[in-house]
């Protein structure tokens, strides 16, 4: 008797699935308006071929395009709420930053586009068939003013973090503060991740996932306005140059808005230190000077791991004698003050025989 093989069941997964998506609302927002959206493409293209109406099948295009954009944001924002694990020990809430950035490179590319459409129409405007494109351009307006009032006003946020925690490899002593949790080693030097302290800077909570998702329903409303208004100029007064100017005007303007969406998620993947600690780190260097037994520190590295979480590491080199508590308590407060949430201080006494004479590449002394 030939052996019978087990039929592979995908439903439990795709209820898992289905269940992670409107759990969050967020996530399910995306969902939605992505099920609105590409019904009204196929519609949109289905009404364009029956009509050969070039315009309308190149917009349908266009919203598939915006649909991919919402599949980008809908796949990062459920990646970004999964755990940490022994591979990935930040956990992966930055898919939130590379799902803005990948949706704003397509905005990009977008725009570039439609300027060069615009350009190409401007030299040689085509004949435009008003009475076609007037029912559809309301209805995509309709459309894509649901999702702006769905994106921007549905309540969208939330925060990736965790409590902060910490461990030491510090002298005799443990290097564990309030708060934190620690171990200790008999050698000289120290990390520790330090206790809670006085409140951060609290700053705007921005999303990039929902960001770049809604500058592509914006761009989308601006193309349906831009259409009506050409076409009611192009009806009235024959005025066929309308439509290109429009474009232009339109590629311009989502050209210029998604720029600073760009530059922000291109920033944290890059870690650059984040431009709110510019000058108020120079601050803290400052209020390290008052911190007794410490000497000099080094290697002082900032950066978003998403658009509000900031981690840092320094090194501190400290008196023979010093205490290691007191000064761990004292650095890390310094710095939460002004919103490092996770800071890593690395703690090397000075003397013979000490670890911490010849590794500090870029010493600052105080």
């Amino acid at each position: 008797m030939l052996p019978t093989h087990k039929r592979y069941d995908a439903r439990p997964q795709v209820r898992s699935l289905i269940r992670s998506i409107f759990k969050d609302q967020d996530s399910r927002n995306l969902f939605l308006f992505l099920l609105v959206n590409f019904s009204f493409a196929i519609v949109e293209l289905v009404y364009g071929v029956w009509t050969n109406s070039l315009g309308l099948i190149s917009d349908s295009f266009h919203m598939f395009f915006d649909c991919s954009a919402l599949v980008v944001g809908l796949v990062a924002s459920l990646i970004a709420r999964k755990n940490a694990n022994e591979r990935y020990t930040f956990g992966y809430s930055r898919a939130e930053v590379l799902g803005g950035f990948i949706n704003a490179l397509f905005l990009v590319f977008v725009s570039i586009f439609i300027l060069k459409e615009s350009l190409e129409r401007f030299l040689d405007p085509p004949h435009i068939h008003t009475h076609r494109l007037m029912l559809v351009a309301v209805l995509g307006l309709l459309v894509n003013l649901l999702g702006i009032f769905v994106f921007n006003h549905g309540g969208h946020g939330h925060s990736h973090g965790g409590d902060d925690h910490g461990h030491s490899h510090g002298s005799a002593k443990p290097a564990a503060v309030s708060c934190s949790h620690g171990h200790s080693h008999g050698d000289d030097h120290g990390h520790a991740h330090g206790p809670p302290a006085a409140a951060p800077v609290e700053e705007k909570r921005e999303n990039f996932i929902l960001d770049g998702v809604l500058l592509h329903i914006i761009s989308d409303t601006l193309g349906s306005v831009g259409v009506i208004i050409s076409s009611f100029l192009v009806h009235q007064y024959d005025l066929m140059v309308a439509d290109p100017i429009c474009s232009l005007f339109i590629a311009v303007l989502t050209f210029v808005s998604t720029i600073s969406l760009l530059k922000k998620s291109a920033a944290i993947l890059m870690q650059r230190t984040p431009r709110a600690l510019d000058t108020r780190l120079q601050l803290c260097y400052q209020k390290l000077q008052g911190v007794p037994d410490v000497i000099e520190f080094a290697e002082p590295r900032f950066w978003s791991l998403t658009n509000t979480h900031v981690v840092g590491t320094l090194r501190v080199r400290i008196q023979p004698r010093a205490n290691d508590t007191d000064i761990l308590a004292a650095v890390h407060a310094i710095f939460k003050q002004v919103g490092v949430d996770d800071l890593t201080v690395q703690l090397e006494r000075s003397g013979p025989g000490s670890s911490g004479g010849g590794y500090y590449p870029t010493v600052r002394s105080l």
